[in-house]
């Protein structure tokens, strides 16, 4: 993630599952927020999630030897040499016509409030789901 560019390490919230990411996308976003997380059930992939109300639509993001792509358009042989380039390709056209929800606003995690951190952790296990959102139930 180091090599990647500005709006990719903005919008990169680590391990956090699929709940915690509709809830972000819900509460803080709009039609066309979008994020990146880590996929929980492919290493090394990724999960590009778009809000179009009523649902977050995702997208798992793979890489080949040719470089990035969507896994649900692998057959497309669109390719990128970075996540940057291939968020911004899917984001600087309408692509409606591929099924995809426009990237329209990035949710950039310095406007998410710190007491909305989300921790998701990830054990051979099994997988242990945990929110941490700052909130006291009194």
């Amino acid at each position: 993630m180091e090599t990647e560019g500005v709006l990719v390490r903005s919008i990169y919230y680590g391990r956090i599952g699929s709940r915690a990411t509709e809830k972000l996308l819900e509460t803080f976003g709009r039609d066309g927020s979008f994020l990146l997380r880590d996929s929980s059930t492919v290493r090394g992939a990724y999960c590009l999630c778009v809000r179009k109300a009523p649902f977050v639509h995702t997208y798992r993001l793979e890489r080949d030897a040719d470089g990035w792509y969507l896994q649900d358009l692998r057959n497309g042989q669109l390719r990128f040499g970075t996540l940057e380039s291939l968020i911004q390709h899917y984001g600087g056209h309408e692509v409606s016509h591929l099924g995809i929800v426009p990237l329209t606003h990035p949710l950039d995690k310095t406007t998410v409030p710190s007491s909305w951190i989300q921790v998701s952790l990830f054990h051979t296990a099994g997988l242990v789901y945990m929110e941490v959102n700052g909130s006291s139930s009194s």
